[in-house]
């Protein structure tokens, strides 16, 4: 039996159009000879899950996101995915989102909850959560390292707005006229530094012969306490407590008119009859230096003296 070019052709086209619609679906992810099982779940966020994402079960991959759509107006979203291992868990396991990173997708983990009784089947709609993944916890690090870095930028900000209102034009000339002075003052220590120096050194030999005698007088000041501390100083105070009541005994004695210099001190008449006796003397002396002749006399040839006549008053003065 012959087919014709056109028969020949039609099967072809049928082939190639079969062949496009299951590469089609398998570059979607349904394999359209598979009998694996399907299941759904669903997310208010699928957090960049998207189809032909991996299922795993323990890390192992058994099967596929097959296809994501919106469940209803508030935008709730329902996840088809397929399980082609025959392993069995119960339709109370869970399917979560996990995973996600920089240059990676997110993938369907399905915990498995083991209740012999409620078995998944095909069609089943699995209780549905989400692993807070690395962008997340990043982004939960960075975010109040975020504000402090913002609040820091604005606190320097205002900083530098305030520095520049205080260095304006005069505040600027102000402290290069006082660096001017600094310079001025340092130059002016160096000079005085350098004639201090110079004197110094003239006078180092002198310098060092002061630091000796102050070293001498160290050592002598030593000495002397060694001294002072070897000295009875308990004996040397009660020999001084007991010359003072020698003296309050004197004092009190003089006080009192006792002896001969008390009544010399306290007793009018015996200074009176003193300066009377002193005035005396005072007359006899003068009327001897007057008249030596009165009380020595020489005479060879027996002459008899003059009798004694009272100086006058004002050869007392004289």
């Amino acid at each position: 039996m012959k087919f014709t070019r056109e028969v020949k052709t039609a099967f072809l086209a049928i082939i190639a159009i079969l062949l496009l619609i299951f590469g089609y679906s398998f570059l979607k992810g349904k394999n359209l000879l598979d009998s694996s099982r399907t299941f759904h779940a669903v997310y208010n966020d699928v957090e960049g899950l998207s189809p032909s994402s991996a299922v795993t079960i323990n890390g192992l991959k058994v099967g596929q996101v097959t296809q994501i759509n919106f469940l209803d107006a508030q935008g709730t979203l329902v996840v088809s995915f397929t399980v082609e291992n025959d392993f069995e868990f119960s339709k109370n396991s869970t399917a979560q989102i996990y995973g996600g990173n920089i240059i990676g997708g997110k993938s369907l983990a399905i915990l498995p909850d083991y209740e012999i009784n409620q078995m998944a089947k095909s069609g089943d709609t699995l209780n549905s959560d989400i692993e807070e993944g690395i962008m997340e916890l990043v982004n939960d690090r960075l975010t109040p390292l975020q504000d402090k870095v913002e609040n820091t930028i604005v606190s320097a900000d205002s900083l530098v707005t305030a520095i520049n209102k205080i260095l304006n034009d005069s505040t600027r000339y102000n402290i290069q006229n006082t660096f001017k002075d600094l310079n001025a003052t340092v130059a002016s220590f160096k000079v005085t530094a350098n004639a201090l120096e110079g004197i110094v050194g003239r006078n180092s030999g002198k310098i060092d012969n002061t630091f000796t005698n102050l070293d001498e007088m160290t050592t002598n000041f030593n000495s002397f306490s060694d001294t002072l501390t070897k000295m009875d100083i308990g004996k040397i105070t009660a020999d001084l407590e007991k010359v003072v009541a020698d003296f309050e005994s004197v004092s009190d004695k003089l006080n009192n008119k006792e002896g001969t210099a008390g009544k010399l001190i306290n007793d009018d008449a015996v200074y009176n009859n003193l300066d009377n006796a002193t005035k005396q003397l005072e007359q006899l002396l003068q009327d001897v230096k007057l008249n030596p002749k009165r009380y020595v006399h020489f005479s060879v040839f027996g002459k008899n003296p003059k009798p004694y006549q009272e100086p006058k008053e004002k050869d007392s003065i004289k």
